[in-house]
C-alpha cells in the first residue's frame, strides 16, 4: 500500500486536504470520487531513502552515493526549457489530431526528441501510459517538467474527449508566454546596458581623470583658491575614490537583499508593489501581469476546467503576490456563489475596462473568449509600452550623460580660464609699469 497526499474540492467548492492509502494513483482518484471530492492534486508520499540496504546475510550494505535520493534523471529534468516543452506539446497535438494513438505518438516523439532529459521523461510517460495510467496521471509524476497548469489542462482534455484541441491550445499558450517573457527581458536589458555604460564612464572620469587635473591645478595656482563648482566636483571625486569598493559592491548587496526579501510573503508583496509602481517599467510589468492572468484563466476555462480549480491554478501561476491576493478574493466570491467582476473592481491592479468586459462575459456566458481577447489586447499593449520605453530611454540617458560629462568638463576648465585671466592681468600690469 502507498500513501498519497491530496488536495480536492467538495460539492460546495470547499478545499479539502488529507491522505489516502491505496495501491496506485488511479485507485486514489477513484477513492476521492467515491468520497464526493474532485481532486486537484495527488502526490505520493515517498519515504526518505536509507543510506544502507540489507545484504543477504542480514548485514547493512551501503548504497552508492549516485543512487541515493533522487535519480539522475530527476535531478536533470530542471533543464527542460519552456521552449522545448512547447515544441513537444505542439507536435503531440499534431500527431493526435492526425489520428495517431496517444501511446504511439509518445513513442514517435521519444525517438525524434533531441533534448536528452526530455526524451527520458517522454519515455517514462509512455511506459506509464502503456501500463494503464492515464496521460494526466503520468504527467503528474514529473511536476518539475509539467507544471500544474499543464496537468490541469490535460486532465480536462481527457475528461472532455478533446485532448488534441487542449494540447494545441496549451502549445499556443506557452508560445505566447515565451514571446512575452522575451519582450520583458529585452525591455529590461537595454536600459540596464545603458546605465552600466553610463556608470562606467562616470567611474573612469571620477577615479582616474579628475584627480590628475587636481594635482595640476595645485601646481598652477599654488596657494590660490579653486572655483566653488570645481571644488565640489573634486570633493565628489575624492569621495568616489575613497568608497569605490563599496560602490562596486552596492549592486551585489542590493541583489542579495532582494533575494532575501523574495523568500518571505511580505517581502515579495513589497517587491511586487515596487515592480508595478516604478515609472515607465511599472507599466510594462502591470500589463504583463494582466496578460498572464487573463490568458491563463481564459485558457483553463475554455478547456473545460471547473471555475474554482481554474482560479486555484491561476493563483499559483500568477507570479505576482498582489495579483494572487486578488485571485484569492475572486475564488472566495465564486465559492459563495458571487460574481467574478465584483471582487476584481476592489483591486486597483485591474483597470475599469477589464472589470467591465469580465462582467459582460459573465452575463453573456462568453467569459473564456472575453478573457482571451483581453490577453491579446494586453500583449499588444506590452509591445507598445516596450517600444515607447526604449524610444524614451535613449534620448533621456544621452541628455543626462551630456549634462554630467559637460558639468565635469566645465568644472575642469574654470580654473584654466581663471588662471589665463590672472596671467593676462599680470602681464598687462607689468607692461604698464
Amino acid at each position: 500500500m502507498k500513501t498519497f497526499n491530496y488536495n480536492a474540492l467538495d460539492a460546495h467548492g470547499r478545499e479539502k486536504h488529507g491522505t489516502v492509502e491505496v495501491n496506485d494513483q488511479r485507485e486514489a482518484i477513484n477513492r476521492l470520487h467515491e468520497m464526493g471530492f474532485f481532486p486537484t492534486r495527488i502526490c505520493e508520499i515517498h519515504q526518505p531513502p536509507s543510506r544502507f540496504s540489507t545484504r543477504e546475510d542480514g548485514l547493512p550494505r551501503a548504497i552508492p552515493k549516485d543512487r541515493r535520493g533522487q535519480s539522475g534523471l530527476t535531478l536533470l529534468v530542471h533543464r527542460v526549457t519552456t521552449s522545448s516543452l512547447a515544441n513537444f506539446t505542439a507536435e503531440l497535438a499534431t500527431l493526435i489530431d492526425a489520428g495517431l494513438p496517444l501511446l504511439q505518438s509518445l513513442r514517435v516523439l521519444e525517438q525524434q526528441e533531441s533534448h536528452r532529459q526530455l526524451r527520458g521523461v517522454i519515455g517514462q510517460i509512455a511506459r506509464d501510459v502503456e501500463s494503464g495510467n492515464s496521460f494526466s496521471e503520468a504527467l503528474a509524476k514529473h511536476p518539475r517538467v509539467f507544471p500544474r497548469l499543464y496537468q490541469s489542462l490535460v486532465q480536462a482534455g481527457e475528461l472532455g474527449g478533446m485532448l488534441d484541441e487542449v494540447l494545441a491550445r496549451l502549445a499556443q499558450f506557452m508560445d505566447k508566454s515565451i514571446r512575452m517573457r522575451k519582450k520583458v527581458v529585452a525591455a529590461m536589458v537595454y536600459p540596464c546596458a545603458v546605465i552600466i555604460i553610463a556608470f562606467t564612464i562616470l567611474a573612469v572620469l571620477m577615479v582616474y581623470v579628475v584627480p590628475g587635473f587636481r594635482e595640476q591645478f595645485r601646481d598652477m595656482l599654488g596657494t590660490g583658491t579653486l572655483p566653488t563648482f570645481t571644488e565640489v566636483v573634486f570633493r565628489i571625486s575624492t569621495a568616489v575614490q575613497k568608497h569605490f569598493p563599496l560602490i562596486m559592491l552596492a549592486p551585489v548587496l542590493i541583489a542579495v537583499l532582494v533575494g532575501v526579501l523574495s523568500r518571505t510573503r511580505t517581502g515579495r508583496q513589497w517587491l511586487d508593489f515596487i515592480k508595478i509602481s516604478v515609472p515607465v517599467l511599472g507599466l510594462v510589468f502591470r500589463k504583463v501581469a494582466l496578460a498572464r492572468f487573463t490568458r491563463t484563466l481564459g485558457t483553463l476555462m475554455g478547456s473545460g476546467v471547473p471555475i474554482l480549480q481554474a482560479l486555484s491554478v491561476t493563483k499559483q501561476t500568477a507570479g505576482n503576490v498582489l495579483l494572487g491576493n486578488a485571485i484569492e478574493a475572486v475564488h472566495r466570491s465564486v465559492k459563495e456563489g458571487g460574481p467574478i467582476a465584483e471582487p476584481l473592481a476592489a483591486f486597483h491592479l485591474f483597470p475599469a475596462t477589464l472589470v467591465s468586459l469580465v462582467n459582460v462575459g459573465e452575463q453573456t456566458g462568453t467569459l473564456p473568449e472575453m478573457l482571451l481577447k483581453l490577453s491579446d489586447k494586453y500583449d499588444a499593449d506590452v509591445d507598445n509600452a516596450v517600444s515607447a520605453m526604449t524610444a524614451l530611454i535613449e534620448p533621456v540617458m544621452i541628455v543626462l550623460l551630456a549634462i554630467i560629462v559637460g558639468s565635469i568638463v566645465v568644472a575642469l576648465y574654470l580654473p584654466l580660464i581663471e588662471f589665463a585671466t590672472q596671467f593676462g592681468q599680470d602681464h598687462t600690469g607689468a607692461d604698464l609699469q
